[in-house]
């Protein structure tokens, strides 16, 4: 199971600040113009642009975060202030998702008559301004999962102006009123979709769950002829962010060894761990004539 290595290139605050600013540009406008045109599909976009708004405003702070220095209380740093951010953007997406379905389904039972023109130019103003944020965004997306998670939610906005703009073309001309419900709840639908998969892959590190693409069974097999007679067990692997991948494990040694031959062996296992998992961080703890449980997994 081999794993190329690669070294993410840094990311920068700039093009967060600067879709900051697009997208309270755009918000405001199409609060306004929701509110005039009586329009859910404007005014869900506006709110879904809105949360845009403070989901890069925790990405800023979150990525700034991550960059402060370890200390003797926080031995980590602020790591995964980014890991929480992505979390806190991906919950915020769930819910607006939520608000807007229930409001579609509202429109539906109560229809409202719709000032088409305000939708099609306010929508096609939330296109520019949320496909040029998403373009900025879209490098940094790969390198940090509290990047992709601003991009998703400026990606989906695009997408939500798009449809948005569909359904003010369908009012304008075939006076299809009930069009605007209808995308608000497949809008609605759609985020949830997007903001799954971060959400799980967030929840997954801050719970320190074992990597999806790590098999604890092939790592220890892995290993075994390096580690020959010993045994492997108590064994954790965990991402401390999206880079950092940790291994923790204790070793039963069968016979008393000194430290040298210890770290030898040690270190053979760091190689084949990196080299085969990209794991960047190994702990082990040898043991010698200790009693108790020795599975893989062992509850603490």
């Amino acid at each position: 199971m081999g794993h190329g290595h690669h070294h993410p290139a840094p990311v920068t605050g700039r093009n967060l600040v600067i879709s900051i600013l697009l997208n309270s540009v755009i918000t405001l406008a199409q609060v306004i113009g929701g509110l005039l045109s009586g329009s859910l599909s404007l005014l869900s976009d506006a709110l879904h642009n809105f949360s845009d708004v403070l989901s890069l405003v925790f990405s800023l702070v979150a990525h700034r975060l991550s960059h402060r220095p370890a200390c003797e209380r926080r031995t980590f740093g602020y790591k995964r202030a980014e890991i929480i951010s992505a979390f806190l953007n991906a919950a915020a997406l769930i819910v607006v998702a939520l608000l807007l379905g229930y409001e579609a389904i509202s429109r539906f039972i109560t229809p409202v008559s719709i000032a088409p023109d305000a939708v099609i130019w306010l929508s096609l103003a939330g296109i520019v301004f949320n496909g040029l944020s998403t373009l900025l965004l879209h490098k940094d997306a790969s390198q940090s999962l509290n990047m992709k998670s601003a991009y998703l939610h400026l990606f989906s906005d695009t997408l939500a102006s798009v449809a948005v703009l569909a359904g003010g073309l369908l009012m304008r001309y075939f006076h299809w009123f009930w069009i605007d419900g209808a995308i608000t709840l497949a809008i609605s639908i759609y985020l949830v979709y997007l903001a799954y998969d971060v959400l799980r892959a967030s929840v997954g590190i801050l719970m320190q769950f074992t990597p999806d693409e790590i098999v604890l069974s092939e790592v220890t097999e892995r290993l075994q002829p390096i580690i020959g007679p010993h045994r492997l067990y108590h064994v954790h692997i965990w991402r401390l962010t999206d880079h950092a991948l940790h291994f923790e494990a204790r070793l039963d040694c069968q016979h008393d060894m000194t430290v040298a031959e210890f770290r030898i062996l040690a270190s053979a296992i760091e190689m084949r761990l990196h080299d085969d998992f990209y794991i960047t961080h190994c702990t082990l703890q040898p043991d010698f004539g200790v009693f108790g449980p020795k599975e893989i997994v062992c509850q603490e």
